[in-house]
């Protein structure tokens, strides 16, 4: 091998596998993972890696261009001494009980620790497993850029999320119904490897308790207790109510993050909740442009609109329900199980109002703010207003001259000429009280623009910025990626020379 990871699997060695060997679509039984081995690719080729994440593995970028990296990474090659796998979860999908889901098209390929860091790496879009269903465990160029430039950009926004190390073309054709019109067409299979602590996620744990397997359900929570949440202490009644206690933390604090960014998921099934609290599976996502809280990126889900922005807080609450229904056989005590999720109920309403007060430059907390951010938000939807130019341009804002609020953020706007009539008298009269509000403030103009950019981030994974990615990288031209991926390692910083991506 060309290169050399510290490989330590947890996962495929301390749970409980499939009896079964053959790579078969099938039910799995009392089992955590099945072994798969990823699909030879015809004529892989790298398109993108990441430094960072090759650092964390204790990897250079000399390793990176071995040919051994390319073909591990593509699934040509298995790591010497492992074993890949898929792993088994069920979930609720769009609030319904959907059974049995798992990895169907992705395959861990082993875990590796380095410099007191666990990471599992696993590739997305490596071919068929036993939880692949009708599907065939493929991955075209347009998700595997959108999930790999995003997983990435959310780090460095500070979202809790998955990693990305790298990006390759499989030199294959996949057949693809793109626009979900019945018209079918082939594009350019691709490779993701994605990297995390842990890829589990709530479904894994409902599966079992779905069918009253009690016995794998304790063995898969006691191992996550020990392996992620160990300062909680030894397996027990009081420790499993501590666990679901710090994964409703971890999930409030990731979606107010969402929230904070404006990031919208569009599929936040329980089978893509993060048992650690990251965003995973960057399927349909999007970034609201518009400040809209009824907007989303599945065009599946526009007539109900379940997994909408503004939603987005109380569906982790629906949830964690779900979760602490798959724990209950381990607990049982409805009372302490429910005093979590109504404590959830409770602060994640006062973490929103926080996060967004400080993205308006408000620090000391008073009573009344609560409806000067209802206020703002209302006429943020009034007329067509840009939530990442609004709030950025916001900290520009001088308290001596906020009646110039119009100049500051006419740039916001989608149609400034809107902004007129009562609309405009509205917003007059909101900056007046949004000016009397910062007189109260202890901080200088130039100290609160300061501390508004360190949670107002000047550029984002815009819609049209990835497609503009996608439709270079199609030709054959890489160069939008790689601008966007090192643009977006910086999302607060002002890179005055990427000034046309702050549009």
């Amino acid at each position: 091998m060309d290169f050399k990871l510290n490989i330590k699997d947890h996962f495929n060695i301390e749970l409980p596998e499939d009896s079964i060997k053959e790579n078969t679509r099938r039910q799995v039984k009392e089992a955590c993972f099945s072994y798969a081995i990823p699909k030879k690719t015809s004529k892989p080729a790298l398109i993108h890696v990441s430094l960072e994440m090759l650092t964390e593995l204790g990897l250079t970028e000399e390793d990176a261009k071995t040919h051994d990296f390319l073909n591990v990474f593509t699934g040509n090659k298995v790591l010497e001494g492992t074993k890949p796998y898929a792993m088994c979860y069920g979930g609720h999908q769009f609030g319904n009980w959907a059974g049995q889901l798992g990895d169907g098209r992705a395959i861990n390929l082993a875990e590796v620790t380095h410099n007191n860091k666990n990471w599992a790496i696993q590739l997305k879009g490596a071919g068929e497993t036993p939880y692949s269903r009708t599907a065939d465990g493929l991955a075209v160029l347009r998700s595997s850029i959108r999930e790999y430039l995003c997983s990435e950009a959310m780090h460095y926004l500070g979202v809790p999320t998955t990693r990305a190390l790298s990006l390759a073309l499989s030199g294959d054709q996949v057949l693809r119904d793109v626009l979900y019109n019945g018209n079918h067409a082939y594009d350019k299979g691709a490779i993701v490897s994605r990297v995390a602590p842990s890829f589990l996620r709530f479904g894994s744990y409902e599966i079992f308790a779905s069918r009253g397997d009690k016995k794998t359900l304790k063995t898969l929570v006691d191992y996550t207790i020990k392996n992620h949440y160990a300062h909680l202490g030894n397996p027990s009644k009081e420790v499993y109510i501590a666990f679901l206690k710090e994964v409703a933390k971890r999930g409030m604090d990731m979606v107010i993050h969402w929230q904070r960014v404006g990031f919208v998921h569009g599929v936040m099934n329980t089978d893509n909740m993060s048992i650690l609290g990251l965003t995973i599976d960057y399927g349909p996502y999007g970034w609201l442009e518009g400040y809209d809280h009824g907007w989303t990126p599945n065009t599946t889900d526009r007539t109900h609109k379940r997994y909408r922005y503004g939603t987005q807080p109380q569906i982790v609450l629906w949830n964690l329900l779900q979760l602490a229904n798959a724990l209950y056989p381990l607990v049982e005590d409805a009372t302490a199980l429910e005093a979590i999720l109504m404590e959830y109920r409770e602060e994640v309403q006062v973490a929103y109002l926080k996060m967004m007060s400080n993205k308006l430059g408000l620090f000391e907390e008073l009573k009344d703010d609560a409806v000067l951010v209802e206020d703002l938000e209302k006429l943020l939807q009034r007329s067509e207003t840009d939530m990442t130019l609004f709030f950025r341009n916001l900290a520009d804002l001088k308290m001596e001259t906020w009646a110039d609020w119009f100049s500051v953020i006419k740039d916001a706007f989608y149609s400034p000429e809107e902004i007129a009539g009562d609309l405009k008298e509205d917003w007059t009269k909101w900056f007046q009280r949004y000016g009397e509000r910062l007189a109260v403030e202890t901080l200088s103009d130039k100290a609160r623009k300061v501390e508004m950019k360190k949670v107002n981030p000047k550029y984002v994974l815009r819609n049209y910025m990835a497609q503009l990615a996608i439709d270079a990288a199609d030709n054959g031209d890489y160069s939008i990626l790689g601008e966007l991926f090192e643009l977006l390692k910086q999302p607060y910083a002002e890179q005055p020379d990427a000034e046309k991506w702050f549009a």
